[in-house]
């Protein structure tokens, strides 16, 4: 009697705790529901999803080898039995399932480019799928159709293959919008190089060949530095590189012109250890010093001093290049930012329009002169730069 009393008090206890496990697992799943919001934030939520997705290999255009993918998450967005993607040389991707998709979109895009409007397409003999086409219009030229098969199709998916191909329309002149701010970059970059080589490939060489009987093994050290300033300066890869890189380039570059100067080009360096990481542009300080010798201390008689520092400011790296030379009047540095003109200072004119073109309109130089005063030029570079990478060299 006493052995059932303490089996029937043993289960008890266990459908005790039984039952207060599975009330905390209901009160966890309400609240996880809770957390993932209603149904229609859930939705919500993935639409925005897949047409976040859909963008990143929209933005190649409709012939980059990922469109395949793009028409993947657009299939998901518009609810659809299958997708296809048409430009102007016939189909690029397709998804989903159905017979004779390829044949079936091409036809559809061939009447919707013709009229240039969203038009329904019945259920043809043979088992064809409904479908509906709307035109992707770029600068007034349909430059590609959406096309999406439903059995049946309704409004409501008319209406979201409407809006899905101007979303796409969007997404497209955004990718040509990168590519030009890419080419212009490169072409930013063309105009430093052109900047540096002229004069200052002159002066160089002229230098190593001054050395060359007096102290050949003094030109055979610049030589080399000559070697390493012209391989940076002319590399292919990459619009960024990181400060130590930089610095790297322009102890090249001072080396040759200590050459040329002596004793009269006095440098010093302060470099906080924590900022040597920092991504920057490619050729953004190289020609601030580059300004400094050319338009600060060479037209001065006695030579003078430059000053580089960089050091960190929590979320950004600030580095100054500093000069005792000549300096200018600001109203005149000022015009010459502003100019289009080729001339003096392009290479400091250069380095201002990337850096804005880059970090926003307060991201450009800060420039500090006067006659007879010197010059400091300041800039601030983000340490979180997501979308700036490295390219390997």
């Amino acid at each position: 009697m006493t052995d059932s009393v303490v089996l029937a008090g043993l289960l008890g206890a266990a459908g005790g705790i039984a039952l207060t496990v599975l009330l905390l697992l209901a009160r966890r799943l309400a609240r996880g529901s809770r957390e993932l919001g209603s149904d229609e934030e859930r939705a919500t939520y993935r639409a925005l999803h897949h047409a976040s997705l859909a963008a990143t290999h929209l933005r190649g255009g409709l012939g980059s080898p990922d469109i395949a993918r793009a028409a993947r998450h657009l299939r998901v967005l518009l609810g659809s039995t299958a997708v296809a993607l048409v430009d102007a040389d016939g189909v690029v991707a397709t998804d989903g399932q159905g017979e004779g998709l390829d044949a079936s979109a091409a036809r559809i895009a061939a009447r919707v480019t013709e009229t240039g409007r969203c038009q329904v397409f019945p259920r043809r003999a043979g088992g064809e799928l409904e479908a509906v086409g709307a035109p992707i219009t770029v600068d007034g030229t349909v430059v590609g159709v959406v096309v999406a098969f439903a059995a049946p199709v309704r409004a409501a998916l008319v209406r979201a293959a409407g809006e899905v191909a101007e979303w796409c329309a969007a997404q497209l002149e955004l990718g040509e919008l990168d590519a030009s701010r890419t080419a212009l970059a490169e072409a930013e970059l063309r105009s430093l190089r052109a900047q540096i080589s002229p004069h200052f490939i002159y002066n160089a060489l002229t230098a190593i060949a001054s050395f060359i009987h007096t102290d050949p093994m003094r030109a055979r050290e610049l030589v080399l530095e000559f070697a390493d300033f012209t391989r940076y300066s002319f590399r292919r890869q990459g619009e960024f590189t990181t400060v130590a890189e930089e610095l790297r380039s322009i102890h090249s570059y001072l080396e040759l012109e200590r050459a040329r100067f002596g004793d009269r080009l006095s440098v010093t360096l302060r470099i906080s250890p924590e900022t040597l990481a920092t991504v920057i542009p490619f050729l953004s300080v190289q020609p601030l010093v580059e300004n400094a010798v050319r338009h600060g201390l060479e037209p001065g008689e006695g030579g003078g001093s430059i000053r580089i520092a960089s050091h960190d400011e929590v979320t950004h790296t600030e580095i100054t290049v500093e000069d005792d030379g000549v300096g200018m009047d600001p109203e005149s540095l000022r015009a010459l930012l502003t100019s289009r003109d080729d001339g003096a200072h392009v290479g400091l004119r250069n380095v201002d329009t990337r850096l804005r073109q880059l970090y926003g309109p307060g991201g450009g130089l800060v420039v500090e002169t006067n006659r007879g005063a010197g010059t400091m030029v300041r800039m601030r570079i983000p340490k979180s730069q997501p979308l700036h990478t490295l390219d390997p060299i």
